[in-house]
């Protein structure tokens, strides 16, 4: 179990780990830091986030067989509220590169 920090306010910290990576892995999760705007620490985060959700995912117990698409109001919403939570599952995305930059011109004078 990783060691519980405090911070000099006194509020805990998040536990952290410390990971030994080859070097060629960790070119490899900079350039995948680089290319999503966010820093190596914080993908390594998301990285480790998505397999373990995959991990669990996979050892769950299969769902009994269901029809896809059910019929009737309650199935729908059912259905709605499985596909909100798969998207939930995914994570939030971020915005790949620097905002691009608006131009706004100024109204024309009127007479």
């Amino acid at each position: 179990m990783p060691t519980r920090q405090t911070s000099s306010s006194g509020k805990p910290k998040s536990p952290r780990i410390q990971v030994v990576l080859p070097e060629e892995l960790c070119a490899r999760l900079a350039a995948l830091a680089e290319s999503e705007s966010r820093t190596v620490s914080n993908m390594a985060k998301v990285l480790i986030q998505q397999g373990v959700e995959r991990l669990e995912q996979l050892q769950r117990p299969a769902e009994p067989a269901q029809a896809p698409y059910p019929s009737g109001p309650a199935a729908a919403a059912d259905r709605f509220r499985r596909e909100l939570e798969q998207q939930e599952q995914g994570g939030t995305r971020r915005l790949r590169g620097a905002p691009r930059r608006l131009r706004l011109r100024q109204p024309p004078l009127s007479p």
